[in-house]
């Protein structure tokens, strides 16, 4: 017996497909205006972000010293001056070794180039001295052609200095306000919402920030876990400058991808002029086994225990956020997938049905959590 399709359920279906393909039209629109809105906003928006991570980092010793009797205002100028001093100890430990060891360096820079033009000029590439300054003479007209470009190009690149260098300042300001006055912002806010937002919107917040110390004590802990394995690599090769080196991996961790690249350039680079070819490759096969280990098992299983995340989750995001917003969206993947997951969290436990237990007095009914004080 043949089925015959019925005209009113075909009807009735492609009433309900046009009503969820528009109510999706409309969340896809918002979420649009969303992104122009925020990008739009970007300038005070990073510094913003900037702050709260940095604060997330700074807040335990600050909630110490305040726990120990410490005026908040004093707490937080306190740790953020020695959050300064950390910082310029850290410059220190990187540049004052190279700056003892320039002279060594140059001269092995040098001694680097003309190993790797003996090693060009022999089989199998065969590249003779003319052809080397052909191709320098033809990268020097390309430079002196496209002039405007390049002037064009160093504005752009200080201007962004400089832009930069406003946001860190911003951001600690920030951090330290957020120091001191961070624990009234959530009943001063609760204060502000009416109804249920006055529970609902602290409630998320307060789990955001959680989520947002986690994943940067995660990060630490994988550049942590870099530094040590790569600079005992650098220690067993005799590579010098293996403390810098280790710091400027354990800080280069927090910046994906170009932080990464960066700190194993610099690494090859003076095990090249120091060490020879050799060293230097054994060196980039270390940081390159490195980083993978590091991007496919170690980041991925510590911030997924930190963050509630899976594995699989946090490798999409990265690589949804720097197609999207390059660096800086794989800097932020993470923490804003794990801020989503936190906010679909608590819209399910909000809409859930309530559990039916027969042993219970009565039905259960659905509590929103406290605003943290």
């Amino acid at each position: 017996m043949t089925a015959t399709l019925s005209s009113t359920k075909a009807r009735a279906a492609l009433r309900t497909s046009a009503r969820v393909s528009g109510e999706l039209l409309l969340v896809l629109l918002m979420l649009a205006v969303a992104l122009w809105v925020l990008g739009r906003m970007w300038p005070v928006v990073w510094p913003l972000v900037i702050g709260l991570l940095l604060t997330t980092l700074t807040w335990p010793p600050t909630r110490f010293l305040r726990r120990h009797g410490w005026k908040p205002a004093l707490a937080a100028s306190f740790v953020t001056v020695l959050f300064l001093l950390v910082c310029m100890g850290v410059v220190a430990l990187i540049a004052v070794p190279v700056a003892s060891q320039s002279g060594e360096l140059t001269d092995g820079v040098f001694k680097g180039v003309q190993e790797v033009r003996e090693w060009a000029a022999g089989p199998p590439l065969n590249i003779d001295d003319a052809q080397v300054n052909k191709a320098f003479d033809s990268a020097v007209s390309r430079a002196q052609d496209s002039l405007g470009n390049l002037a064009g190009a160093v504005v752009t690149g200080v201007s962004t200095v400089l832009n930069g260098l406003v946001s860190a300042v911003l951001a600690l300001f920030l951090m330290f306000f957020f120091l001191k006055d961070g624990p009234r912002f959530l009943p001063w806010l609760a204060r502000q919402l009416p109804g249920r937002l006055a529970t609902d919107v602290p409630t998320v917040a307060a789990r955001g920030w959680d989520t947002l110390g986690s994943f940067v004590r995660s990060q630490a802990a994988v550049g942590l876990l870099d530094a040590v394995l790569i600079g005992l690599g650098l220690w067993i090769l005799g590579v010098p400058l293996v403390l810098p080196l280790a710091v400027l991996t354990f800080v280069s961790a927090f910046v994906p991808i170009i932080g990464a690249l960066f700190a194993g350039f610099v690494a090859v680079l003076i095990a090249l002029v120091s060490n020879g070819l050799t060293d230097a490759l054994i060196v980039l096969a270390i940081i390159v086994v490195v980083q993978q280990l590091e991007g496919n098992v170690f980041q991925p299983m510590i911030q997924s225990r930190g963050l509630g995340l899976h594995a699989a989750v946090i490798l999409l995001a990265v690589t949804l956020g720097g197609s999207l917003a390059g660096i800086v969206g794989s800097l932020l993947a993470v923490p804003v997938a794990a801020l989503i997951a936190v906010g679909w969290g608590y819209v399910r436990e909000q809409l859930g049905e309530p559990s039916q237990d027969p042993g219970a007095d009565g039905p259960d009914t659905d509590t929103a959590a406290p605003v943290p004080s």
